[in-house]
């Protein structure tokens, strides 16, 4: 060892000495070392959204050193030169600068939209899993509530984000946005004035997307998902039902050094997957749609997927107006605003409506297996199916193109799913898992089903069953309770010396 090493490991020491000396690190490390995480694969989908926000944060500060966020209009003279010579804004301007004239910026741009993507994508996966599971149950009542605003500030977010270019497409969805405010009663001019400072389009609404964009929904996400893991790390994580698993324990890895490298390995992964997409896989051309003029508009302009439902729900609600008084209710205001705010309000009440309906306020730390909760996992279901169909339909242009089919049929079609497949979802859904229970039941009480047949002396064949539980001294099986581990395969393997003959 070289002297230089010996003197900067001694200088390392003294500093961590005096440190703990006036601070007291190591024991409070050395516990919190000690926490305690379970193994599943679904406890990935929460560390794909942090990791997936770790990287949007550093993709967007590289962003927001180059773009120029003002709506003055310039002449395109960079090096696209299918664009030369157009009247564009900054915006756009420098988002094409960005692609073709910073070095990697292409690639920096197509990397923060890839993880856009994922991030809401990650967040409903979490939600789900969180949902069909019953992790929402008291104590974390407060985790759930955390983690739908998160899903809600996560698409405000990707929407600011997907606007801020001023291309032709983006252009397009800023113009349903200011729809959509406009239809709000009584105070709809008051709402869009307060977003976009003027009628569409003015000069202001650029900058004061940027601003939310970059700085308060950021710093709001920030805030959040502090919480959320602080609340994750108090409370102790949920686990499922199995060997040594209890409602007072928690059986896994310790976060150092089992669950650190896991989750490390985990996010470098998350950022190759990442990288390797963003360098491949083509993503929001701006440069092929053109700039925004409000005279314009594009055949097949779809936006990105967690918006897809809302533009669904605008197509297939009828042109109802309702007049109250001297006041219209436009037909947008219904599916484009209450709507998706009736979603999240039930997202959000939940919890609470399921401890009303069940009665059940005791505190959980075991989660369900969805099949042990039937109604819930229908409803779960239910919504899937109504979000699905909307998601349809917000691309069923595309689809009618692409399959030579009437756009009005298809319509009408859309808009009889909408209303017969969600509870069709929960009728199948909920009987698959009361089929489910009564399989796990069954083999609990008679045995696991081995495929192997014996013939009985009056000639009868019989399949042999191995008792989870053993036998008694009659050789009947011994029932074993269901605690709502999972119940081993329905085919398994006699031992040597109990396999038939």
């Amino acid at each position: 060892m070289s002297l230089r090493w010996r003197l900067a490991r001694a200088a390392t020491a003294r500093a961590a000495t005096a440190a703990d000396d006036r601070l007291h690190l190591a024991g409070i490390a050395r516990e919190q070392s000690s926490h305690v995480f379970p193994k599943h694969h679904s406890f990935f989908w929460g560390e794909l959204a942090l990791y997936s926000f770790l990287v949007l944060v550093l993709s967007g500060t590289v962003l927001a050193l180059h773009f120029v966020p003002a709506t003055t209009e310039v002449v395109y003279d960079g090096s696209y030169v299918p664009l030369e010579g157009q009247h564009v804004s900054r915006a756009y301007d420098s988002a094409l600068g960005l692609s073709f004239e910073v070095q990697g910026g292409l690639f920096v741009r197509q990397v923060h939209h890839w993880a856009a993507l994922l991030f809401v994508a990650s967040i409903v996966l979490h939600m789900c899993r969180n949902f069909f599971t019953g992790a929402f149950r008291k104590p974390r009542e407060l985790t759930w509530l955390g983690g739908v605003v998160l899903l809600g500030l996560a698409i405000v977010e990707g929407y600011s984000g997907y606007s801020l270019v001023d291309d032709l497409l983006s252009g397009m969805g800023v113009r349903i946005m200011s729809g959509i405010l406009l239809s709000v009663p009584v105070v709809g001019t008051w709402l869009h004035w307060a977003v976009f400072g003027s009628e569409f389009a003015g000069e202001e609404w650029l900058s004061r997307f940027f601003i939310a964009h970059v700085f308060l929904i950021p710093g709001l996400l920030m805030a959040l998902i502090a919480v959320h893991l602080g609340l994750v790390w108090y409370q102790k994580h949920t686990q499922f039902p199995g060997p040594g698993a209890r409602e007072d324990n928690v059986v896994g890895d310790r976060a150092a050094p089992g669950f650190g490298t896991r989750t490390v390995a985990n996010g470098l992964c998350v950022v190759g997957v990442l990288a390797i997409m963003a360098g491949v896989l083509q993503i929001n051309p701006v440069f092929l749609w053109g700039p925004f003029t409000p005279a314009a508009a594009s055949t097949g302009a779809q936006p990105d997927w967690y918006a897809l439902f809302l533009i669904g729900a605008l197509r297939l609600f009828p042109r109802w107006e309702i007049a109250l008084g001297p006041y219209t209710v436009p037909a947008p205001f219904w599916p484009a605003l209450v709507l998706p705010l009736v979603l999240f309000a039930l997202l959000a009440a939940y919890p609470f409506l399921e401890r009303w309906r069940t009665g059940d306020r005791r505190s959980h730390q075991l989660l369900q297996r969805p099949r042990d909760a039937p109604g819930r996992t229908g409803l779960g279901v239910m919504a899937l199916t109504f979000y699905l169909v909307l998601t349809v339909a917000g691309g069923d242009d595309i689809l009618a193109i692409t399959f030579d089919l009437s756009i009005n049929g298809l319509r009408w079609a859309e808009r009889i799913a909408l209303l017969v497949l969600p509870p069709v979802a929960y009728l199948i859904t909920s009987r698959i898992c009361r089929g489910l229970q009564r399989r796990d039941r069954d083999a609990l009480a008679r045995g696991l089903r081995t495929g192997l047949l014996e013939e009985r002396p009056e000639g009868v064949f019989v399949e042999l069953r191995q008792p989870p539980g053993g036998v008694d001294h009659e050789g009947r099986p011994v029932p074993v309770a269901y605690d709502g581990a999972r119940v081993a395969p329905e085919i398994a393997t006699l031992p040597e010396d109990e396999a038939p003959r």
